[in-house]
């Protein structure tokens, strides 16, 4: 284990971190909110020491760096900013037990949404802005924007290839261009024209700077801090309507863009995921607007609202317009369904992914024709192309983790005596990355209620749901830590 270069890129994720806080900080002092500009300066000090320790650590590592280095350091890497972005809300005691703090900078950072917040408009504009903010820089990766603008590693593509591997959402990461740091960038400059783009259209529609660059953030990453109690259920038509298609588009795979970028319609548009993504939008919308109907006034006031919540579900980003807790039963069901398949790979929505649904399927009907003509060797395709036997072994090895994991954390919750669906629902909220779940986690609701051991069961789930899984478990591995 080359423990010195996990140090060395600690170091480099720090003092991120502490740049990050930069414009938080500027708020505040403008703001004159004397109590959190001391806050963010007590966090930055605080965490300008342990960047430079980690640096000492690791300045003279040496260069080999595996898969299993790869997963260490995106786990240890999230971890760690975490605990330490969630300090300006500690020391402002704007949140002021510990783990409440950390659950509220965890759930942004893994682009959640969930919140322990009753009075989300108490919270200083500075304080809104770093909520806010870590859903931006945590829905493409803090270690992918590292990649993308920091050499760590020369020439040598072994640092990059791992950790965005790591990092990166779904059952594979290829590259879009020869040199996976320029394909970082790559991603992060489509990223970033997005957001820009989103957030023009909000300030068109009225919304004040502040709450457009918020919701910006929060529907690029979608995360789904809203800056308003009621989330967006208070803001125009328009406003509702131009997030809903921000988060479908934030759901798809950034490739896809790329593709386009590079005019070959063609390849894009016959994605077998992002046709299966599409479809499924579609019809999830038919349904539940009719199904609603009868409790809106029209037929567009309806579509608008069953777009906005299939949207912020499918793409797990958390925001909403109403509270279709009250909704009737097929539309909650269809919900909650959704909420289990989750957005593309290769994009900033949380969930299972619904490539690893096709390679299952796939897999799955490959099985049952072998077993009908067992001579017969068949290849598992997507988009005509062979999917590797290690990528499908490690797709049903995810599915059994993330069957256990939602079973065993359900059981740890369901120990505070809430409803099953209340449990249920913010469990799975939680590990998809979604955010607001139903019953007593419904979208009018928030999880301060749960106990200290329920909460920092949730914040491992979250952890876990944002990075795929294994980054965490291998932390819990005693093979890991094995020397070999």
């Amino acid at each position: 284990m080359n423990y010195r270069m996990i140090m060395r890129i600690i170091a480099h994720i720090l003092g991120l971190e502490i740049l990050f806080m930069i414009p938080a900080l500027l708020i505040a002092i403008f703001n004159h909110n004397n109590n959190v500009v001391i806050a963010f300066v007590q966090t930055m000090i605080i965490t300008g020491v342990a960047a430079g320790c980690a640096w000492l650590i690791g300045r003279s590592a040496r260069k080999g760096f595996y898969a299993r280095e790869g997963l260490v350091t995106t786990g240890i890497a999230w971890i760690v900013m975490s605990i330490f972005g969630c300090l300006p809300f500690y020391f402002s005691e704007a949140i002021p037990h510990f783990v409440d703090a950390l659950f509220e900078i965890v759930s942004g950072f893994t682009t959640t949404g969930s919140s322990i917040l009753s009075d989300v408009e108490a919270l200083p504009d500075s304080l809104l802005y770093w909520r806010s903010f870590s859903h931006w820089v945590g829905g493409m990766g803090v270690l992918v924007f590292l990649l993308a603008v920091i050499p760590l590693s020369g020439k040598n593509e072994g640092y990059t290839l791992h950790i965005l591997r790591a990092e990166s959402p779904g059952p594979s990461v290829g590259k879009l261009v020869p040199r996976m740091k320029k394909t970082a960038l790559i991603l992060y400059w489509i990223y970033i024209g997005l957001t820009v783009l989103d957030f023009l259209f909000l300030l068109v529609g009225g919304m004040p700077p502040l709450e457009a660059i918020c919701t910006a953030f929060g529907t690029a990453g979608t995360g789904g801090f809203g800056v308003k109690n009621d989330s967006l259920a208070s803001y125009s038509p328009y406003l509702q309507n131009v997030t809903t298609v921000f988060m479908f588009l934030f759901g798809v795979n950034f490739s896809i863009y790329y593709i386009l970028l590079m005019r070959r319609f063609k390849d894009a548009f016959s994605d077998e995921e992002l046709r299966l993504y599409l479809g499924i939008i579609f019809v999830s919308i038919l349904v539940i607007t009719l199904n609603i109907l009868p409790l809106y006034d029209g037929f567009l006031t309806a579509l608008r609202h069953a777009a906005f919540q299939v949207g912020t579900v499918m793409s797990t980003t958390g925001f909403a317009t109403t509270d279709f807790d009250l909704w009737p039963s097929l539309s909650k069901t269809i919900l909650f369904i959704l909420m289990f398949g989750g957005a593309c790979a290769g994009s900033t929505g949380g969930g299972f992914k619904l490539a690893r649904y096709i390679l299952l399927f796939k897999n799955l009907r490959r099985n049952i024709h072998e077993s009908l003509h067992p001579t017969e060797i068949r290849k598992v395709r997507v988009n005509q192309v062979a999917v590797d036997e290690k990528i499908l072994r490690n797709t049903n090895a995810y599915l059994v983790a993330y069957v256990a994991i939602i079973f065993a954390t359900f059981l740890i919750v369901s120990l505070d005596g809430f409803s099953m669906e209340t449990n249920l629902s913010a469990v799975v909220a939680t590990f998809n990355n979604i955010g607001p779940g139903f019953a007593s986690v419904g979208p009018t609701c928030n999880y301060s209620q749960f106990s200290v051991l329920s909460k920092l069961v949730m914040i491992g789930n979250m952890l876990a749901g944002r990075l795929e899984i294994f980054p965490i478990l291998v932390l819990f591995s005693r093979g890991t830590w094995v020397r070999k």
